[in-house]
């Protein structure tokens, strides 16, 4: 079986990495090989801790069938690093920020990715912020997120991976 432990991460973890938490967890749960994975969100800060999703990203989420409610914002820990197989960040701002942290701590960076690497049909890097855009952006990160999840579980269950730039993974 493929019990992975994946942590998904924006900066304020109430648009961008709770959807993506939600969107995988569902589309995860038609594999009985990823049934037992353990599925997070977080932000670099903690802005928002303790908060529930952007409304708009909860209706936006909603709308096509995933379920944001029970997902608070938390701030990443240390912690993370050790238990984590997959340190997956929305944007190079993150992904910078969470390298520093990791190496402050003495933790291999190895685990740690940009989501859009994983996606297939598109060629963005980065899952843009929609919190200070209109609404049509939260449906744009679902489709950006649907696409990188889909890519991420077929790397999970040893499918060939279609990566745009491989050599971010090794």
């Amino acid at each position: 079986m493929t019990n992975k432990k994946i942590l998904f991460v924006c900066l304020g973890n109430i648009c961008r990495s709770p959807t993506a938490e939600a969107v995988f967890r569902k589309l995860c749960s038609g594999h009985i090989e990823l049934k037992n994975s353990a599925i997070d969100s977080c932000g670099t800060t903690g802005f928002h801790q303790g908060q529930c999703s952007d409304p708009r990203s909860v209706s936006s989420a909603l709308k096509r069938g995933y379920n944001l409610s029970l997902i608070r914002s938390r701030k990443i820990s240390v912690e993370n690093f050790r238990i984590f197989d997959y340190i997956l960040a929305m944007d190079y701002s993150n992904l910078e920020s969470l390298k520093d942290l990791a190496i402050m701590h003495n933790f291999p960076t190895n685990n740690i990715h940009l989501f859009l690497d994983f996606a297939n049909q598109s060629n963005i890097k980065e899952v843009p912020d929609p919190y200070y855009g209109g609404d049509n952006g939260f449906d744009h990160v679902i489709d950006l997120i649907e696409d990188a999840s889909k890519g991420l579980i077929d790397e999970l269950l040893g499918k060939e991976l279609k990566v745009k730039n491989r050599e971010n993974l090794q």
